[in-house]
């Protein structure tokens, strides 16, 4: 298996590993690469598929060139192969919630940088808010990132969209299928304040989604965020 690389906005690339599953089936791991001035990776994937995805990360960047790493909370496909990339790197540091960094800090190799919600990384050519999301879908320490730059939100477990094979990126629906596959997994934690979560979101008016599992999605953000708060 090779993850697949592709530009979805100037210098941000989606790295996708579709995976088969017992029953047939497949999934998809996303992980986004920003190509700025201090490259960050956002996700590291399953530790299991770390060489391909530092081998697509190969393509457009040393990998040792890594400056910032990423996760939106403590998970095997989100942070599984973060010691992998800190010790290929040596200049990096990784990142999440302050939750997440009180909580979980201990896993990492190198210690983490926990953000505070709507604290700012300026990584040369982006600029990237954190947004707190605690328990949104799920995990205390959840948070998402938003490049204010090009207005793209990050928005890890939100959207997750079953199957595999998908286009890099679409303007199609990807609300539909996210949806049928959360009444089917209840993968949600069914926090009283989601949907106000969700809707603040939207105020940050995002023009692509770069979805964790998935296509990525281009067009009204806020107008689609709205629709998820409101089907919650």
């Amino acid at each position: 298996m090779s993850a697949r690389i592709d530009e979805i906005a100037p210098r941000i690339f989606r790295i996708a590993s579709d995976v088969a599953l017992p029953d047939g089936g497949g999934f998809s791991f996303n992980q986004y690469l920003i190509a700025a001035d201090e490259p960050l990776l956002w996700h590291t994937g399953p530790r299991g598929l770390y060489a391909d995805t530092r081998a697509a990360i190969a393509k457009v960047l040393d990998p040792a060139k890594l400056r910032w790493i990423g996760f939106s909370h403590f998970e095997p496909d989100e942070c599984g192969a973060l010691n992998q990339f800190l010790a290929e790197a040596p200049n990096a540091t990784p990142f999440c919630s302050a939750v997440g960094a009180m909580i979980g800090g201990d896993a990492a190799d190198k210690p983490p940088r926990g953000m505070k919600d709507g604290e700012v990384l300026d990584i040369g050519g982006a600029r990237l808010r954190w947004i707190a999301a605690p328990h949104v879908p799920h995990g205390w320490d959840c948070g998402f990132l938003f490049d204010e730059t090009q207005k793209v939100f990050f928005c890890g477990d939100l959207f997750t969209q079953p199957g595999s094979n998908h286009a890099p990126l679409t303007e199609g629906d990807i609300l539909g299928p996210s949806e049928d596959f959360r009444r089917a997994m209840d993968y949600y934690a069914h926090g009283p304040d989601t949907g106000a979560r969700i809707n603040a979101m939207a105020a940050l008016k995002p023009g692509t989604l770069a979805c964790m599992h998935g296509s990525a999605w281009a067009g009204d953000g806020a107008g689609l965020l709205r629709e998820l708060a409101d089907s919650l």
